[in-house]
């Protein structure tokens, strides 16, 4: 009698650490497929944004044949594309969109302004048709990753996850989001 008791208690403590282990696997990986997720996303958007930025070199050309264009506004631009490109995290990687953001704005606005036949060249209206479809790719690109990181966000803040989140060392993950100066558009000085 004794020792059916004590298999009894052998097997119930078996069960519950078997269940433990379980749900403690079964949550890790849910996290690390959240993770998993967020970090596609993250590489969607920059793959959009290196789409634009590989853009650029066919619009410069496209304007050089124009005429000669302020150096310096190239210049911001073309340190604005390698910082896109250099960009490590969804951090780095929103604030070096931002800047490339400002100076293809201020770049396209003053050449458009200087050059008014070049809005008739078939190549440069090509070029802005590909440029705003990149646009609306880099949009869908930052609404799905913004909504993977709140998934992700919620999952390792949420009770008993958000235990397993702190032993195991998942983060918090930051929005893709817009420049507090985004809501304004850029002043461009001729």
């Amino acid at each position: 009698m004794k020792g059916k008791r004590i298999l009894i208690v052998i097997l119930a403590v078996l069960v519950v650490f078997g269940g433990l282990v379980g749900f403690v696997a079964g949550s890790y990986n849910s996290l690390v497929e959240k993770q998993t997720a967020l970090e596609a996303r993250q590489a969607d958007v920059q793959t959009q944004l290196q789409r634009r930025a590989d853009l650029i070199p066919n619009f410069v050309a496209t304007v050089k044949g124009y005429s000669d264009f302020e150096k310096a506004t190239l210049s911001a631009v073309t340190e604005a594309r390698a910082a896109v490109a250099g960009a490590k995290n969804g951090e780095s990687l929103s604030a070096a969109n931002e800047q490339l953001d400002k100076a293809i704005s201020v770049w396209v606005n003053a050449v458009t302004e200087a050059y008014p036949e070049l809005k008739a060249d078939k190549n440069y209206l090509a070029l802005q048709d590909e440029l705003s479809g990149t646009e609306n790719r880099i949009a869908v690109a930052r609404r799905d990753y913004n909504a993977a990181v709140q998934e992700y966000n919620l999952s390792i803040r949420s009770f008993p996850k958000n235990i397993l989140a702190g032993m195991f060392g998942f983060e918090k993950a930051e929005l893709f989001s817009a420049d507090e100066n985004a809501q304004t558009a850029p002043s461009v000085q001729f």
